[in-house]
């Protein structure tokens, strides 16, 4: 089982949002690091999403990610997802 975050956009400009992704990219870079993370990246609405190895570090993240504290994103979704076609 994997953990999906879904980060909807708060409506942000460009500007604003690369003001704070240094901060943010310190944070994914952790968990990554970590092994934790499976795949994350943006949508083209600037909305997000982040897949998890784990619920625990999914919840981890959104309590750490300066996009989420700092109002780029304006609500937060975590989902468990089972991967069908990718062993756990």
């Amino acid at each position: 089982m994997k953990t999906i975050v879904i980060g909807e956009p708060s409506g942000a400009s460009m500007e604003e949002i690369m003001k704070i992704y240094p901060r943010h990219k310190v944070v994914v870079e952790k968990f990554v690091a970590r092994g934790v993370v499976v795949g994350i990246g943006p949508f083209d609405d600037l909305g997000n999403m982040a897949i998890f190895k784990t619920r625990a570090a999914a919840e981890e993240y959104i309590k750490e990610d300066p996009f989420i504290l700092e109002g780029v994103v304006r609500s937060v979704t975590i989902r468990d997802w089972k991967d069908s076609l990718l062993p756990e």
